[in-house]
């Protein structure tokens, strides 16, 4: 049984101005038909900005369909404080690392061949040296023990020193006197020793100048720092272990300024070429009438041996005792 197919016929009256399809003609289709999904509909019209007036242009960088509070791209699953997602792999965020209580400078990590608490220098060209205020010094002219705060250029704590000596020598023998020096680290373990034998600082005893020899770790001996004979100005050499002349220091002809900066100029081995210094910073009137307690900033390459680095250090506190550090009160 065949049925014959009924014209389609809507439910519009022609009244209304619908009028029928011819027989056997398409309608005039204004959107293609796509084969899989079929009929695609209208294309998308942009949404208008929201807050635009109609037939506004939106400002450069704004987008269409642009909601507020959201940004192109972001997921709140992916921020902290919302929850995460299903699905999604957990983000990887990187954290600060840990600092070193009381403002210490953390120790480098991963280097070899580098004596013990010797890694800090490795990764600094310039060191800060502060020296405690002792108020019994100060007001009664006992002298005790002097004590040193060691840090880097942007204020970290690096070391620790105290000297070590009886009140005898410290009061009897002066600027002169013999000393041991501790240097610790941020865990109170003496990473560097410096040892001051007695000998003479004048040029009329060019035969038993000053030295300074510095270990590290204490008992190991990494180099020394050694006065050479001079009538105008302070000269030293820096030496290794094997005690050969790795550098040179040469000072001014008058170490006293006032108000001003007294700077140690450190040379090559062959002493033409400067490769840093040790300053000793103007502290102030009140400081430097009433105390002794100096402040000093030494700069050195940072692919310098940190050896090498160590026994600067004690040239700078050699340098200390010798032009800056009072006797009975009193300014050398």
């Amino acid at each position: 049984m065949s049925h014959k197919p009924t014209p389609y016929s809507p439910n519009f009256p022609a009244s209304h101005g619908y009028v029928p399809p011819p027989e056997g003609e398409k309608p005039n289709e204004s959107y293609p038909m796509h084969p899989q999904s079929g009929y695609p509909g209208p294309p998308p019209t942009p949404m208008p900005h929201p807050g635009l007036h109609p037939g506004a242009q939106p400002l450069p960088g704004m987008q269409h369909g642009f909601q507020p509070g959201f940004q192109p791209g972001y997921q709140p699953g992916f921020a902290p404080g919302y929850p995460q997602p299903s699905g999604y792999p957990v983000p990887v965020m990187q954290q600060p690392g840990p600092q070193a209580p009381g403002g210490w400078m953390n120790m480098p990590q991963g280097l070899s061949n580098c004596p013990r608490g010797l890694e800090y220098l490795s990764m600094i060209d310039q060191l800060i040296m502060h020296q405690k205020v002792e108020l019994l010094e100060a007001f009664v002219g006992f002298e005790t023990n002097n004590k040193y705060t060691v840090m880097n250029s942007v204020g970290q704590k690096v070391y620790y020193a105290i000297e070590d000596n009886d009140c005898c020598t410290r009061n009897c023998c002066g600027p002169l006197r013999p000393f041991d020096m501790k240097i610790m680290d941020n865990f109170n373990n003496e990473v560097i020793h410096l040892n001051r034998p007695l000998a003479c600082d004048s040029c009329c005893c060019p035969c038993w100048l000053q030295i300074m020899e510095v270990s590290a770790p204490p008992g190991t001996l990494i180099g020394s720092v050694e006065q050479k004979w001079s009538i105008c100005h302070p000269s030293y050499v820096v030496k290794d272990a094997i005690g050969d002349v790795v550098l040179t220091i040469k000072g001014p002809i008058c170490t006293f300024s006032l108000c001003g900066d007294v700077e140690f100029h450190v040379y090559s081995k062959d002493g033409e070429t400067k490769v840093g210094k040790i300053t000793k910073s103007w502290s102030g009137f009140a400081r430097e009438a009433f105390t002794d307690a100096d402040n000093f900033g030494i700069s050195f390459p940072m692919d310098l041996d940190v050896k090498i680095k160590a026994v600067l250090l004690g040239a700078c506190f050699l340098i200390d005792f010798m032009f800056f550090e009072k006797g009975n009160n009193n300014r050398n």
